[in-house]
């Protein structure tokens, strides 16, 4: 194990945990199945730990470049010109300010439009925990004029296949937005959160199925701030709806007294 991903494990250290972390469930299968025998080599407590650096110490931080938040309601006005499964998926994606590989894999199964709720599965989340995502009236919307062909909500071009993963990344390239990507959307809508708005810190960190920094703090949330989320989603749909000119007549400056002539 240390052969195979030792190479790696300084340069492309994202790459490298989530192989071995495929590795060790191949292997867990094997041994339940009785395939093999004795502890699993890719196992990180216990054994690997002790031979290779903790992956958040040498991981490098990927900023994934965003579009500010002042932009967004002018940049979703012309998301909704382009046509097809892969723009209203971006737009979608925006909207609940979810990770694009959840919302390639949506499944109508998932979504309640009546309650206005879409659920996404443990295994499908990052954190691996159930994620609710509240559904704003134009996220409803848009899912109520797609045409339902199959289990999944954006269906690929082939049948029962989703959307790839540069499926989102065409769209932008569409638009001439080489100097965005599709998961700085998150980024965007989370800079609007702590610049614009009043909703506090952890139900913004809920909204992103992001777990809280806090251990303790985290322990006793133990709830997901969903009333509250409902009304953050609203919000940031509303905002993405508005002419470009009134989100950019809300940027507040100061007004400086004048100085009165002596």
């Amino acid at each position: 194990m240390v052969k195979v991903l030792g190479p790696i494990w300084e340069t492309k250290t994202e790459t490298a945990t989530r192989l071995r972390g495929r590795i060790e469930k191949i292997l867990d299968w094997a041994t339940v199945s009785k395939y093999r025998q004795g502890e699993n080599p890719a196992c990180w407590r216990g054994h690997l730990e002790n031979l290779l650096a903790n992956p958040h110490k040498v991981a490098k931080v990927a900023h994934h470049p965003a579009l500010p938040w002042r932009d967004i309601s002018a940049f979703v006005g012309t998301l909704r010109k382009q046509v097809g499964t892969a723009a209203r998926a971006l737009e979608f994606t925006i909207l609940t300010a979810a990770r694009s590989g959840e919302v390639r894999g949506a499944t109508w199964a998932e979504i309640d439009l009546d309650a206005g709720l879409w659920v996404v599965p443990a295994e499908r989340i990052k954190m691996g925990k159930e994620h609710r995502v509240p559904l704003a009236a134009s996220a409803i919307a848009l899912l109520n004029e797609l045409p339902r062909e199959g289990d999944l909500v954006f269906p690929g071009s082939k049948e029962n296949q989703s959307l790839s993963d540069m499926s989102l990344t065409a769209v932008l390239r569409r638009m001439k937005r080489t100097d965005i990507t599709v998961h700085g959307f998150r980024s965007t809508f989370r800079d609007w959160c702590a610049e614009s708005t009043n909703f506090p810190r952890e139900v913004c960190e809920h909204a992103l199925a992001h777990s809280l920094p806090d251990k303790v703090e985290a322990a006793y949330r133990r709830g997901d701030l969903i009333d509250k989320r409902v009304q953050l989603m609203k919000a940031w749909a509303d905002y993405c709806a508005q002419p470009a000119a009134e989100t950019a007549a809300a940027t507040v400056t100061p007004i400086r007294r004048k100085r009165s002539a002596k």
